[in-house]
């Protein structure tokens, strides 16, 4: 099966048209591709990212999308200066500290969108992106 498949993340919006700003404004992307019930997809990092309207969305108390980057700080500041508000956690085991964790081999930062779901920004520290790519792709055949 997984050999014929494609993964998506999907991600509920509650006001799709300003969740499409946020993506926009915040990430500077455009959708790939919109479909006839008005879910925009976008390609973040290699992964298609469907935002569609929803009654649930913001409901999940999780992460919904995680991002690797090869520099949390860098991209922290950008998205800080783009409005981004990171959150504070201090929960059993994770603790952040001007939003940053330190978490078995990466520093991981979280915020949420304009529709509440949670997105992890992180920076593999036991690894550089470039390592963590090619073992994915070596663990995809």
């Amino acid at each position: 099966m997984n050999e014929n498949t494609l993964a998506t993340a999907v991600l509920a919006a509650s006001d799709l048209e300003r969740a499409k700003r946020f993506w926009h404004e915040v990430f500077g992307l455009e959708p790939i591709m919109s479909d006839d019930v008005g879910g925009a997809t976008y390609l973040v990092g290699g992964v298609p990212v469907l935002v569609y309207e929803s009654e649930f969305a913001g409901t999940n108390k999780a992460t919904a999308l995680g991002i690797m980057t090869d520099d949390l700080d860098r991209d922290m500041a950008e998205l800080r200066a783009k409005g981004v508000e990171f959150i504070d956690l201090d929960l059993p085991g994770l603790t952040t500290t001007d939003g940053v964790a330190e978490v078995d081999g990466e520093r991981a930062a979280w915020f949420n969108d304009t529709e509440g779901n949670i997105i992890s920004l992180a920076q593999p520290t036991s690894a550089t992106l470039a390592e963590a790519r090619e073992r994915l792709s070596a663990a995809r055949g």
